[in-house]
């Protein structure tokens, strides 16, 4: 299966379903506006990137907190969820301070704000939709009290039960081993910031540019270890050990750093801006934290350069770096049921030979292995096989403007998955 295959076999299927006239989501405005951002995808895939090159320009990089954009506290009905990212983007009404919008409002404003790229924030808000909403909506939290885009309208066609949000959707999309979120079956709650964690982080040393990656990849491995010797049900999937959870990492330096003319190569992610966008306050020993009260700081926060995007080629890079620096996180698996049980899966059985531990390494293969993993995993409604004559031409565009970026990653055929070795696993159930 080629690279390009992937989203034919995961966002073509659901997206385009998401538009048949079953949804009543057949507007013109809406089918323009996904066009629109399949042409801007279309064109920034062609764009040639020179990250070495990255002038600071305050004006166009400072994020805007005042008039619409004012931080204004959740109210009693809003929702906010385990992602400080989509928490701040609510917060600051860049998506709908109710914590429910869709897959388009995600991923644009995660573009906008955070600098994501427009292939990755797709990607992810997609994914979501497919995972956690109905497909072309989701809630950044749990389930929506009343009416909202939701509506009511089940998971993935009744796939997964009705919409519950990204706060239900463990092991699919969220993951155990996070920074900041504690594991679901060790404390029951990994949608909280875990103040314990999160202490231990920011007494990391600092790296070069703040909490940055040196920072991040370390305390991933401890993380890591950390989820063997307590949790029981800890497992690690390709797509959400190897993209989600390296992403999740990553992303606290990317996109939470503040760029600058002191810091323009890479940008400077300190301990008051990090306490910001997580939604802590008070000093080390004293921290507090609230739910959904993350922010972005108050007139002094630049995003990421313009034109210097964090795309899902730079995921890759990241994904791979922090397994060359901490290599046993690379281990597919889980705890049996009790604490330090860990057993890993022989990727080569898994995959029919076309990867095996060490190839993962080479080129662009950990990321083949890990999109490609969702697709070949997931169930028949997935793979649209029973809803390829509901295929829309306008949100195929959509789709088919990501499969430039996923070709050039030339991705090896993967044919066979053999899911049932996860069956040893008590985590491993759901989890891709």
């Amino acid at each position: 299966m080629r690279a390009s295959l992937i989203c034919s076999a995961t966002l073509y299927s659901l997206t385009c379903f998401s538009f048949s006239t079953n949804h009543g989501d057949t507007s013109e405005n809406t089918l323009a506006d996904y066009v629109a951002l399949a042409a801007k995808i279309a064109r920034e895939s062609e764009v040639k990137r020179d990250s070495s090159i990255r002038a600071f320009d305050a004006d166009a990089q400072r994020i805007s907190t005042t008039g619409k954009h004012a931080y204004i506290a959740p109210g009693a009905d809003d929702i906010r969820g385990p992602c400080p990212g989509l928490n701040t983007l609510a917060n600051h009404g860049y998506i709908s301070r109710s914590g429910v919008d869709s897959v388009l409002a995600i991923t644009t404003a995660s573009n906008e704000v955070f600098g994501m790229g427009l292939d990755l924030a797709a990607f992810l808000s997609v994914y979501s939709g497919v995972m956690a909403g109905n497909i072309t909506s989701v809630s950044i939290g749990g389930k929506p009290k009343s009416g909202g885009l939701l509506g009511g309208l089940a998971s993935s066609l009744d796939l997964l039960g009705e919409a519950q949000g990204l706060s239900a959707s463990h092991n699919r999309f969220e993951c155990d081993a996070s920074p900041t979120r504690a594991d679901l079956y060790t404390t029951g709650d990994a949608v909280s910031l875990n103040l314990t964690q999160f202490e231990r982080l920011i007494a990391m040393p600092k790296g070069p540019n703040g909490y940055d990656l040196t920072v991040m990849n370390q305390f991933r491995g401890i993380r890591f270890n950390d989820s063997i010797s307590t949790n029981g049900h800890f497992f690690t999937g390709p797509f959400t050990h190897l993209a989600v959870n390296a992403a999740a990492h990553a992303f606290t330096y990317r996109l939470f750093g503040n760029w600058s003319d002191e810091h323009p190569g890479e940008g400077y992610l300190d301990l008051e801006t990090l306490k910001s966008f997580e939604g802590v306050t008070g000093e080390p020993g004293e921290f507090q934290w609230e739910r959904g009260r993350e922010r972005i700081p108050e007139n002094q926060w630049h995003r990421r350069p313009i034109g210097d995007d964090y795309t899902l080629v730079s995921l890759n890079f990241d994904a791979l770096d922090a397994i060359t620096t901490v290599p046993y996180i690379i281990a597919i698996g889980g705890n049996t049921g009790k604490p330090n049980t860990f057993v890993g899966v022989d990727i080569a059985n898994l995959t029919g030979g076309v990867f095996n531990a060490q190839t993962l390494l080479e080129g662009n293969n950990l990321a083949c292995f890990a999109f490609q993993a969702i697709s070949v995993a997931s169930p028949d409604i997935i793979r649209g096989s029973i809803l390829g004559d509901l295929a829309q031409t306008a949100v195929q565009k959509l789709t088919d403007a990501l499969n430039p970026v996923l070709t050039t990653f030339n991705c090896p055929q993967l044919i066979k998955y053999d899911k049932s070795l996860f069956e040893a696993f008590p985590g491993g159930e759901m989890g891709f």
